[in-house]
């Protein structure tokens, strides 16, 4: 088969060319198409022989994207109008217009892309944009199926839920068995069908599957740290999960000095040490990076204890007998500190051969990182997509 030419809108820093990559499909990418500069700054740093536009896509006319004959589309559209924690303004968000200027363009090119693959943030499973993305899939013919899946699923200790669309140009099949729901993880080959299959997931907010990173519970009594007996205990198991790797498997291989600049700020921690997501490297689990990580503490991702000799529970104990310099002493044994951008990097899925120039600010990696995807999981699919 010759080299599919592939079309990576929204490609941000990368990820979809490194998943490309790594899914081993005879490929090139014809055009990257991104108007946030600091992105496009690391992109082309990584993938200086890839034709990068810096424009909008809504910029781009039909007869362009006639011009590049591409047989597979790779997108992950902005994700701010679907957050649970945003607006959710959907498609009356101007966020959203460059995604259904797509839609729009899609069945009114000369020949249609073979393969398509988009990522988006759970919460696009019940937009008004999901349903114009299928309701256009089905009007062009294509065979499609709605995923979410987490890195976990691949043994990564990293949450981070995502929907996925993948889709195939009549007379194209996947060599699994389809279905009109959301399926939970990766489908099984059809010549390798389960007797009981992974049931498939309703894009309801109250399936267990799409808690993954959304697990406030009512019930139970709370523990030190602002937890509850069930966020402690489910933690606990997924430190147990033998299936999952150790976070110290992806952390940087650096002199104690070199980590330090990571170190929380004392602000930091008499303010939102109880709220912290607190990891150590034996830990089988991270939570979601967000692109506000290393800004805001709360829901943007863990956070490292440095010092593996001090008792965690020990530094948290009685915080309100004690005065704010005695709480900075007793937490400051555990020596909290961000992952460092190349170690989300690294959990991420991005090479080691992925680097970012020495230019860009720790918070603007921090930025552009939390707004990409994991690479391992869209090869995955990419693979599933064009077998």
């Amino acid at each position: 088969m010759e080299n599919l030419r592939v079309l990576e809108l929204y490609s941000g820093i990368g990820g979809m060319h490194y998943a490309l990559t790594e899914s081993g499909v005879a490929a090139k990418v014809v055009a990257a198409v991104d108007v946030n500069t600091t992105a496009n700054e690391i992109y082309k740093h990584n993938f200086p022989n890839t034709p990068l536009l810096p424009k909008t896509i809504e910029g781009m006319t039909l007869d362009d994207f006639n011009k590049l004959s591409f047989d597979m589309i790779l997108m992950s559209p902005p994700c701010q109008p679907f957050t649970r924690i945003g607006l959710q303004g959907d498609i009356s968000d101007p966020r959203t217009k460059s995604f259904l200027y797509i839609l729009d363009l899609l069945p009114r090119l000369i020949k249609l892309p073979r393969f398509i693959l988009l990522e988006n943030v759970k919460g696009f499973e019940t937009s008004s944009a999901r349903d114009s993305l299928v309701k256009t899939l089905k009007e062009c013919g294509y065979n499609y199926q709605e995923l979410m899946v987490s890195p976990t699923c691949l043994g990564m200790p990293n949450s981070r839920l995502r929907y996925f669309m993948i889709a195939k140009a009549p007379p194209g099949s996947f060599s699994f068995h389809t279905t009109s729901e959301i399926q939970e993880g990766f489908p099984h080959p059809a010549d390798k069908v389960l007797l009981e299959p992974s049931s498939p997931i309703s894009p309801s907010p109250t399936t267990t599957a799409y808690q993954e990173e959304d697990h406030k519970e009512d019930e139970g009594g709370i523990l030190y740290k602002l937890e509850r007996a069930q966020d402690a205990e489910r933690k606990s198991s997924q430190n147990r999960d033998q299936s999952l790797r150790q976070i110290r498997v992806y952390l940087e291989d650096q002199g104690e000095g070199e980590m330090e600049q990571y170190l929380l700020p004392p602000k930091t921690l008499l303010r939102y040490a109880l709220l912290m997501d607190i990891v150590r490297p034996t830990c089988r689990r991270s939570v979601c990076f967000t692109k506000g990580y290393g800004h805001y503490v709360e829901g943007t991702g863990s956070v490292l204890q440095s010092c593996m000799e001090t008792d965690m529970e020990a530094a948290f104990r009685s915080p309100e007998c004690l005065s704010d310099e005695e709480k900075l002493q007793q937490l400051s044994r555990l020596k909290l500190r961000y992952f460092s951008p190349r170690e989300i990097a690294n959990l991420m899925g991005f090479p080691k051969h992925f680097t970012i120039p020495k230019n860009i600010s720790t918070k603007q990696q921090y930025r552009v990182l939390g707004n990409s995807l994991n690479v391992h999981v869209v090869a995955r699919l990419i693979e599933l997509l064009v077998s």
